[in-house]
């Protein structure tokens, strides 16, 4: 992502700022700190379209995952529905059906859990990038205050 190569370069701006003796604080170039807090600004909108599109990729997979097991599902009982007449084939039946039936809900469920984590993950980096952004951005104000004083 390029926004974390925009925080990187910010954070070399504000290691290579000139110490100022007794104060902890630095001197930096305004004009470029400015430039790349608008570049990180024009490049957030990237990632928040990038979180909308996994969310809806997440629903997307949510349904697909319903609908096979669903097909699944269906297909257990035409199968049990064609081996009624057959005592003991129809016991087997259903056996069968309901280990698939057992099976597509346990993927059905695994894929759901595992689409929640991923579109959770993506959205929790996302949100510890605005954080820092947003911690950065904070200090450098509150430095550049202090400054003006």
């Amino acid at each position: 992502m390029e926004v974390f190569a925009l925080i990187d370069a910010l954070e070399d701006i504000i290691e290579k700022g000139v110490p100022l003796p007794l104060s902890g604080k630095i001197i930096v170039d305004k004009g470029e700190l400015l430039e790349l807090i608008q570049d990180i600004r024009l490049k957030l909108p990237d990632d928040l379209k990038q979180a909308k599109w996994v969310k809806e990729e997440r629903q997307r997979i949510l349904l697909e995952a319903q609908k096979e097991a669903s097909n699944i599902i269906k297909d257990a009982e035409s199968k049990i529905n064609s081996l009624i007449d057959e005592h003991e084939l129809t016991k087997k039946a259903y056996e069968q059906a309901n280990e698939i039936i057992s099976n597509a809900q346990k993927n059905a469920r695994e894929i759901r859990l595992g689409t929640k984590e991923y579109a959770d993950e993506i959205l929790e980096n996302l949100e510890n990038i605005i954080k820092q952004t947003l911690e950065v951005i904070h200090q450098n104000r509150q430095e550049l205050k202090e400054f003006k004083k």
